[in-house]
């Protein structure tokens, strides 16, 4: 085999075996089909019709799979991957450092369908179309003098990052510089007395430096993040960014620069850049995408460095309207009429990050009007609304949200929103306010509907008020939804069906994301509510008063035809929103054998899968 060969580990081990010689043998050789149906990927079925279109046509099975949009290139690269026992990679900006591309030379990397990402002491890690030839890996390392270690990667993907990163050396400042092809402006920045000049300044001052810190804010912005996070590393700076409640890395800065980024994003936020033994709070309004963008910047000193991390608060993200939070119509039409009663307390539960604060904001945008005054009282306030009198919380200065409350009892309010019921006295005032004639919006930390009676009676908030005071709850969840680009079927495992509730559906097809460049590999892209109603009727009422254990709430809520959070979840996996197991990640199951009967028994969910 010539240096790069001809042979493509894609092409030739879609329907047999590899022998790959760079790289560590498994055990056992799979063939591509078996890895693909092994994951879900595709059925046996699947494969069956894809060998007798690739016999008449002449095409690899992985082309002709690929082509049939069964799955994606990116599937496919790491099933032949699992074959050859090696890493499976898709290319991007942060996961390259440009400058190693140098020690190969662009000509050289385009001839061998290569091209080097990291270099970790005397090992390299090359990027390779055909990582099982040992004469393009003697190449690599006569070039470089290094051990090559070889992971799989598209040969269209390599010859893709090849074109961008080639011309030479590659300057770290320069490359950074090119990057920013839109700047962010910083609308609300005041003066910060730094004192006398240092490297350090010079540095923040420097276009890399700025161009790397809107890189990453434009980046985040653009894709949707909630939360940007910096962190100090031995060997540099990693920048991770939240998409969807999961973090992903963004890009790693190399050694030397992370006191400059920090640094750079304390002055944008009015902070201390001098103060690094103390955790710190700021705030930056900036302009992104052609609209300004709200940015929390929080900093912990850690071992290695200070870590910050950038809330982002983008009201383009902000869903006020009920109708667009993914109620079910039964469950919509119950939480309108809770809402609607003249007095009385409605709780949002579920944990941090679950849409509890847009569940709120959607419900003060049913209930504002010029006739009511509504004031809230947040820490912090994270979006402003019309109509609504918006109270921040501090603690640090015995503004705590009991003290808030009360004066604010004596501000004539029809609704008072609460940002979280922190402790006792809070849980009293706000009951007590319940009952004086106002109604309540507030958030709580428990696992699920019921659970939030439980937590007030902890707060010793006595059970005869409790039941007097309280309309519903509405627990929630974020589930992230399948990616549009890339849904394709797959067969759950027996277990997973087990604990849906759905062991009667083993062989069923279901939806699943199999990972593309628009979701970053995920499979997901964006995320939709899965909402758990309970609306306190007098029955409900009376468990209240006599402190009725949470257990006999939750029978009798099923009774009542009220599904839990999973039963809500798997409907929206047999409807195809979402996968089965993304949703046994996010639900909470107080019993899991009392769960699956009760997935079996509800109507919604039996009807659903009868479909």
């Amino acid at each position: 085999m010539s240096e790069g060969g001809d042979a493509n580990p894609i092409e030739n081990t879609a329907l047999e075996s590899v022998e790959g010689s760079g790289a560590p043998k498994p055990a056992q050789r799979l063939r591509v089909g078996e890895v693909l149906v092994s994951q879900g990927h595709i059925s046996n079925e699947q494969i069956s019709r894809a060998l007798s279109e690739q016999r008449s046509s002449g095409t690899m099975l992985g082309e002709t799979l690929v082509e049939q949009g069964l799955i994606t290139p990116q599937v496919l690269v790491g099933a032949v991957a699992k074959t050859l026992g090696i890493p499976g990679v898709v290319l991007r900006h942060g996961l390259i450092d440009p400058g190693l591309l140098s020690l190969i030379g662009d000509d050289e990397a385009e001839r061998l369908r290569v091209i080097p990402l990291f270099k970790v002491r005397d090992e390299l890690t090359v990027a390779m179309a055909e990582p099982q030839s040992l004469p393009a890996i003697d190449r690599i390392t006569k070039l470089t003098g290094c051990r090559v270690r070889p992971v799989l990667a598209l040969e269209d993907n390599i010859r893709e990052f090849v074109k961008k990163y080639a011309g030479g050396n590659v300057d770290v400042d320069a490359f950074l510089t090119s990057l920013a092809e839109s700047d962010v402006e910083v609308v609300e920045r005041e003066s910060v007395d730094e004192g006398p000049s240092t490297d350090l300044d010079q540095m923040v001052d420097g276009s890399p430096i700025v161009n790397l810190v809107n890189v990453a804010l434009l980046t985040a912005v653009k894709d949707g993040a909630s939360d940007i996070h910096i962190e100090p590393d031995k060997k540099g700076t990693r920048i991770r960014y939240r998409m969807d409640g999961t973090l992903r890395d963004l890009m790693k800065p190399p050694a030397g620069m992370h006191a400059a980024i920090v640094s750079r994003i304390k002055i944008i936020g009015k902070m201390d850049i001098a103060e690094k033994r103390l955790p710190q709070e700021g705030r930056v309004r900036i302009m992104a995408e052609g609209r300004e963008i709200d940015l929390r910047v929080s900093s912990i000193p850690t071992l290695l460095g200070e870590k910050l991390v950038i809330r982002v608060l983008d009201k383009q993200n902000l869903r006020v309207r009920l109708e667009d939070l993914g109620f079910r119509t039964e469950e919509l039409g119950t939480l309108r009429r809770v809402l609607n009663q003249s007095h009385g307390l409605v709780l949002v539960t579920g944990p941090t990050g679950s849409g509890k604060t847009t569940t709120l904001y959607s419900a003060l945008d049913l209930l504002r009007s010029p006739e009511r005054n509504i004031i809230t009282v947040e820490d912090p306030v994270e979006y402003q609304m019309d109509l609504v009198n918006q109270i921040q919380a501090n603690d640090q200065i015995g503004l705590s949200f009991a003290r808030v409350l009360r004066s604010v009892l004596r501000q004539d309010p029809d609704i008072i929103m609460v940002g979280e019921i922190r402790d006792e006295e809070t849980a009293r005032v706000a009951v007590q306010a319940a009952l004086t004639g106002h109604g309540v919006l507030a958030t709580l930390h428990t696992n699920d509907a019921p659970g939030a009676i439980a937590r007030l009676l902890d707060m010793n908030v006595e059970s005869y008020l409790l039941s007097s005071a309280i309309n519903g709850v509405v627990a929630q969840r974020l589930a992230r939804t399948i990616c549009p680009e890339c849904a394709t079927k797959y067969y759950p495992s027996e277990q997973v069906l087990a604990d849906a509730g759905l062991s009667e559906m083993v062989g069923r097809a279901f939806r699943k994301g199999a990972g593309c460049k628009t979701c970053h590999d995920s499979g997901f892209q964006g995320r939709l509510g899965i909402y758990e109603m309970m609306e306190v009727t007098p029955e409900i009422r009376r468990m209240i008063y006599r402190n009725a254990p949470t257990h006999e709430m939750r029978v009798r809520l099923r009774d009542m035809g009220r599904l839990s959070l999973r039963e809500e979840g798997v409907l929206l996996a047999i409807e195809g929103k979402t996968s089965l197991e993304e949703i046994m990640r996010v639900t909470y199951c107080d019993d899991e054998a009392d769960a699956d009967e009760g997935v079996a028994s509800s109507a919604p969910v039996a009807e659903a899968r009868a479909a």
